[in-house]
């Protein structure tokens, strides 16, 4: 019953986000961002099971998705590649975290995952191991994302899977945008061109 309201809560609040409307890449609130509240403190598991610190990143924008294979919002697997191979050589990463946390639907192993979304959708941008993006087990890397104590800038929630946290080239969070932003829409794009300047 607890799924069922939260997939129609989710699908009814999607109904008024404006697809149009781009972040607020003007980020340097007071007092001024340090290399405390940066991405590149953390580390990930990839999907192979190598451990990475995510400053290999540096100067990269990145885009990091929470994903899931048994989603209503899964066929954005293909946008994002598309989206990926069309902005990699500009300075943009796309990284890939599944998630188990909403319906049950990234229910695999990694192993099953890498096979599903590149059978499926071809992904070529990086892909990390499945972690929880919410809840008392929520992973480090997402506990900075959605806490404005660790990232300087917001606090949020993760809604439901593809949700799109975007970081700028010094590795500071700017903010997010929803599952139902798909990466080909106007305030998605305009956001990414204005930090690539």
């Amino acid at each position: 019953m607890r799924t069922i309201f939260l997939v129609f809560s989710y699908f009814f609040s999607s109904l008024f986000i404006n697809r149009n409307r781009p972040l607020d890449t003007n980020i340097m609130h007071e007092p001024p961002l340090n290399n405390t509240k940066s991405i590149y403190n953390y580390s990930a598991t990839n999907i192979d099971g190598k451990n990475e610190s995510l400053s290999i990143y540096k100067g990269k924008v990145l885009v990091i998705v929470n994903v899931a294979s048994q989603c209503g919002n899964t066929p954005q697997y293909e946008l994002i590649e598309k989206f990926y191979k069309q902005y990699k050589d500009k300075g943009v990463v796309v990284l890939g975290f599944p998630a188990n946390n909403f319906g049950g639907q990234e229910p695999g192993s990694n192993k099953e995952i890498k096979q599903s979304c590149t059978l499926k959708y071809a992904v070529t941008f990086p892909m990390y191991g499945k972690i929880s993006v919410k809840g008392s087990d929520k992973d480090p890397v997402y506990q900075f994302l959605t806490t404005k104590e660790k990232n300087g800038v917001e606090d949020s929630e993760v809604q439901w899977n593809f949700q799109k946290y975007v970081i700028n080239k010094e590795g500071h969070l700017v903010g997010h945008f929803s599952p139902r932003m798909q990466v080909d829409d106007k305030g998605f794009i305009s956001t990414i061109d204005a930090l690539l300047k």
